[in-house]
């Protein structure tokens, strides 16, 4: 793909993703126009401190909601490739106000894929994770439905039209909402609060995260639901490394929380195909096409993957190098 003749479109482009996508675009993929949408001036124009929209850069900064489509066809007219990054993404947020996830995740979804078809955009790569499978959360169902919503998509566009694509992935090391500044706030008083210690999660930077984006966006043919491997982690390890020494306090999972997290379950395995590096879900629906990814291998029958049956772990001293234990 020739990135330096497409314009790209990142909605929450001022979030953890957004921010780290511009910055590996402008530095190694040239893109013609990258534009930055988000609703939240002041992070726009912090972020414009650091990634300038002068007349000599690729960047634009775009006001506007998700929710809003009118706005989303305005901002949509001549991209080529969105990235749906937008999304109200906290669980106890989303459980306390279900309408505004429900608004934000999936409405919002469903303008982005009507904005998109319209304005005639080639491709679209929407961002999804590991509570979107067998889902205990309202976070996890809303993206459980926008994950519907962007693989059926392809059937409104119609042969030639927009593919819609999705990428789904666990806990990002350094995202808002980590746990990890977590732990770095309470071990100044030598205690730290955990919800239980048996606790496993999926494990990625935010580099990894937008590298595999970037590299689904390039050989997606729109329908597939892109999941990485990647390493598990344990809670208790991660304790270890970012907070040495300190007292553990047990608080009990809280509501909306697994134990252990799935990114591949045992009913998708059987429409998914195995790479080297990742696992794709076909859609069993009749517009696929059912030759793409024919060289993939087929997961064993009951296959899952799941973070606590992981072939692939980090140990405490690889976690105070991802967590960045002295920040």
């Amino acid at each position: 793909m020739n990135w330096n003749e497409k314009t790209v479109l990142v909605t929450g482009g001022t979030g953890s993703f957004g921010k780290k996508f511009v910055e590996i675009m402008l530095a190694e993929f040239s893109p013609k126009k990258l534009i930055v949408f988000s609703r939240d001036e002041l992070k726009q124009h912090e972020m414009r401190q650091r990634f300038p929209d002068t007349s000599e850069s690729p960047v634009r900064y775009f006001i506007g909601d998700v929710r809003d489509r009118e706005r989303l066809e305005r901002a949509f007219h001549g991209v080529d490739i969105v990235v749906h990054a937008a999304a109200l993404k906290q669980v106890p947020a989303c459980e306390y106000n279900p309408i505004e996830a429900v608004k934000t995740n999936v409405v919002g979804g469903t303008n982005v894929i009507d904005a998109a078809i319209d304005q005639q955009v080639k491709k679209v790569l929407a961002l999804s994770t590991d509570k979107a499978v067998n889902p205990v959360n309202l976070y996890g169902a809303t993206k459980l439905c926008a994950e519907k919503l962007f693989v059926q998509g392809n059937a409104y566009s119609g042969i030639g039209g927009t593919v819609f694509s999705c990428v789904r992935y666990g806990n990002v090391v350094g995202s808002r909402g980590s746990v990890i500044p977590l732990f770095k706030k309470q071990r100044t008083a030598g205690r730290i609060t955990i919800t239980d210690r048996r606790m496993t999660r999926f494990w990625i930077t935010l580099d990894q995260g937008v590298r595999f984006v970037i590299h689904c966006i390039e050989r997606m043919h729109g329908g597939e639901v892109f999941v990485p491997k990647i390493p598990s982690m344990n809670i208790m390890d991660l304790a270890k490394a970012v907070a040495p020494g300190c007292e553990v306090e047990d608080i009990g999972i809280r509501p909306g929380e697994k134990l252990h997290e799935v990114l591949l379950s045992e009913d998708e395995a059987r429409d998914a195909v195995e790479l080297d590096d990742m696992f794709v879900i076909r859609p069993a629906h009749p517009w696929w096409n059912s030759n793409a990814w024919s060289s993939g291998r087929q997961p064993a029958d009951g296959y899952r993957y799941a973070s606590d049956s992981n072939v692939q772990w980090l140990g405490v001293e690889e976690l105070k190098m991802f967590a960045d234990v002295n920040g």
